[in-house]
């Protein structure tokens, strides 16, 4: 079934063709591991969850629209999903929706996001505690991330907004700063606040130059330095 608000995607959409991060950059701007965005990136078990493009030239390989599909991956993961249940809840998804990289895509608001409750509901008590979750917590949890996705009018992912943040507020849009990380109504790219830290640069300066508040800049800060160990 695919939803009447989802146009199809031209192949040569920005959103699918252009690299914006590596997947190890992939992994730290979404708080989760290098070697679990690895495994979702894979060919080796069939169909991989997310868009990688090849690599040419440049180490960049996650469009878009790739971490899009990541992002929303993250989310179950933290709603407590194995993931040994992911791959299955995503083919069901393609299969359900009717829709590649359904992920991504306004239609898991509709004909998805029930199905994404059962797989993080599911399973037996000890599993639900051993990872501390139970139903209400897992919607919870996968109603943030998907509420932080802004769709385009083709229906498809054009924005969203990066967990893991307390005080900034970080968006990767690919029309913004290249899709380069920003902070949400300043412009600021992450990279260029965070290379002035590393250059030992004061930060209240670097608040000032940029105008933002302390805690805002101590807040990016303190997620770039977690996300690079």
């Amino acid at each position: 079934m695919l939803a009447s608000d989802v146009e199809p995607l031209a192949p040569s959409d920005a959103r699918l063709t252009v690299a914006l991060f590596t997947q190890r950059e992939s992994a730290g701007y979404l708080g989760t591991p290098a070697s679990t965005f690895g495994s979702w990136a894979s060919r080796t078990e069939g169909q991989p969850l997310i868009l990688t493009l090849p690599r040419s030239g440049g180490n960049a390989v996650v469009p878009f629209l790739g971490f899009a599909e990541a992002f929303v991956l993250t989310a179950l993961r933290r709603a407590g999903v194995p993931m040994q249940r992911i791959r299955p809840a995503v083919q069901h998804l393609r299969r359900e929706i009717g829709l590649e990289h359904a992920l991504a895509s306004k239609s898991l608001f509709t004909d998805g996001r029930e199905l994404l409750y059962d797989y993080a509901a599911e399973g037996e008590a000890s599993e639900l505690t051993e990872v501390r979750t139970g139903q209400q917590q897992a919607r919870e949890i996968v109603d943030t991330y998907l509420d932080a996705i802004r769709f385009g009018d083709d229906g498809w992912a054009s924005a969203l907004t990066l967990p893991n943040y307390q005080h900034a507020r970080v968006v990767v849009d690919p029309h913004v700063a290249f899709g380069l990380p920003t902070v949400a109504g300043n412009g600021a790219r992450v990279e260029d606040i965070v290379g002035r830290f590393l250059a030992a640069e004061d930060i209240d300066e670097i608040a000032e130059d940029f105008e933002l508040d302390r805690t805002a800049v101590e807040d990016v800060i303190r997620v770039a330095t977690r996300a690079a160990t």
